[in-house]
């Protein structure tokens, strides 16, 4: 898969950033799309110090002229375009009760945003370059069964998955495949800020609140990074060509389908 070019949304940091990792030594090329544009920079850095097998792009994926030009920059750059890894996502802790508008269009706007316009970012460069190629989406366990105080973000992950499954049925005929991952309890700093924010509104401590996510993990350990990258490693290579439409739930035995 050396001549392979892959992107990945929200790759400066945590699970993203382990996909990036992957995918680089799995043989492809990665552009790095992060809001931080300096994390994306570090990220690139580290993996490619020449800059030739990796770049960091700065682009906020809720806006739809942005993901159209990271997806430019990294085709231009490596001149092709494979994968797109639309992995951004925010995860605020919202009581029913709490939320506001501000909240709702900031959160749908990445998190549902981000996905349709790489979607779309990703199908214009793939009928340029006159290939298909695979899209592959961020949901999550919260998006297969809704958990507690995270409306807004269950609501997105959801929206996600079905998402997935239209463009798999749209674009089928293209050479081009949708499929989606929905990691578990990873120690990410997003997770911790949610179970620090789940143990304050019930009144405990951070240790309970990352337990009432983790409790019925049937491995009995979270998550690290690195076990999701592996799973978009799968969706991402050949391997995976007759998959598609698909939703890989990597959480450890949270959720069984």
């Amino acid at each position: 898969m050396s001549a392979k070019v892959a992107m990945v949304t929200g790759g400066g940091q945590g699970i993203g950033e382990a996909i990036a990792t992957r995918l680089f030594n799995d043989g492809f090329s990665v552009g790095i799309v992060d809001m931080n544009e300096d994390n994306a920079k570090k990220v690139a850095a580290k993996l490619s110090p020449d800059g030739s097998k990796a770049v960091g792009v700065k682009a906020d994926v809720s806006k739809r002229d942005d993901m159209f030009a990271a997806v430019n920059a990294v085709e231009e750059k490596f001149g092709d375009f494979n994968v797109l890894v639309n992995n951004a996502g925010l995860g605020p802790t919202t009581p029913i009760d709490t939320i506001t508008e501000d909240q709702f269009r900031l959160v749908y706007g990445v998190n549902v945003g981000g996905v349709l316009w790489g979607t779309q970012a990703a199908h214009a460069a793939f009928k340029k370059l006159g290939h298909g190629g695979k899209i592959i989406n961020a949901t999550s366990q919260a998006g297969v069964v809704g958990n507690p105080n995270l409306a807004l973000y269950s609501g997105t992950k959801f929206a996600v998955r079905g998402i997935t499954q239209v463009t798999a049925r749209d674009l089928a005929g293209e050479g081009i495949t949708a499929n989606a991952y929905a990691p578990g309890i990873v120690k990410t700093p997003m997770m911790f800020d949610i179970a620090h924010q789940v143990g304050k509104n019930a009144g405990k401590d951070d240790d309970w609140g990352m337990q009432q996510f983790a409790k019925d993990i049937a491995l009995k350990r979270l998550s690290e990074p690195e076990d999701v990258a592996a799973a978009v490693s799968f969706l991402a290579g050949p391997d995976s060509n007759y998959v598609t439409g698909q939703t890989l739930i990597v959480d450890g035995g949270m959720q069984f389908q």
